[in-house]
């Protein structure tokens, strides 16, 4: 996977469904171990609902959910789908429900776990990750100006640039794009840029809703 989408930061949504209230608790987890913390806590702080239903998807593969006790297929997975549906990855969702005395039946059940879970996933700033060289470009003054013009044509995203007796370039630039950056500089510089580039990582280069 060159590319992935998740969340910022933790965020919550919630609905009414027939006096019972549906809380999602929606947050980024990178591991396995990140997910069973974030359960466990939700959980210890809503330890006097009936259920606190949950799913997970990580970029390394690991995909789970559990109904906690609800009848099966009526909770987790709800919540799995619309998670997969957002095109989430290393993020970890817990619904708790606190029963309102109306039985909802299976079909509601479904429904109002996947409408909490919308509405977390509504509520959270996406991010969207992909694959990045990491450059360093190092030139004089007299060709700042069309470098500052030609690089935002290939996305980069800006590391920090240092301005001294030269001027040191520092930037992401999607891994995809770096080819056609790489030919274009040699063409600049006839035959001789002064770059430098890194190992491939994981960059958040905009947010998934802009």
């Amino acid at each position: 996977m060159n590319e992935y989408t998740t969340i910022s930061a933790a965020c919550e949504g919630s609905i009414t469904e027939k006096r019972s209230e549906f809380i999602a608790q929606l947050v980024p987890a990178v591991t396995v171990a990140d997910c069973t913390a974030h359960i466990d806590a939700v959980k210890a702080k809503h330890h006097k609902a009936r259920h606190n239903v949950w799913a997970y998807i990580l970029r390394s593969g690991e995909t789970r959910y559990s109904d906690d006790g609800e009848p099966q297929g009526t909770g987790g997975i709800p919540v799995l789908t619309v998670l997969q549906k957002a095109g989430l990855s290393d993020v970890c969702c817990v619904v708790t429900r606190y029963f309102g005395g109306v039985l909802l039946g299976a079909p509601g059940l479904t429904r109002a776990y996947s409408a909490a879970a919308a509405e977390s996933v509504k509520a959270a700033e996406k991010l969207h990750f992909c694959e990045a060289v990491p450059v360093e470009l190092r030139t004089d003054y007299s060709m700042y100006g069309k470098l500052s013009f030609l690089l935002p044509e290939y996305g980069i995203k800006d590391s920090g640039s240092e301005f001294a007796d030269r001027v040191t370039l520092r930037f992401d630039i999607p891994a995809d794009c770096f080819p056609a950056l790489e030919a274009r500089l040699t063409e600049l510089f006839n035959g001789k840029p002064d770059l430098t580039a890194g190992d491939l990582h994981f960059v958040a280069f905009e947010s998934a809703d802009s």
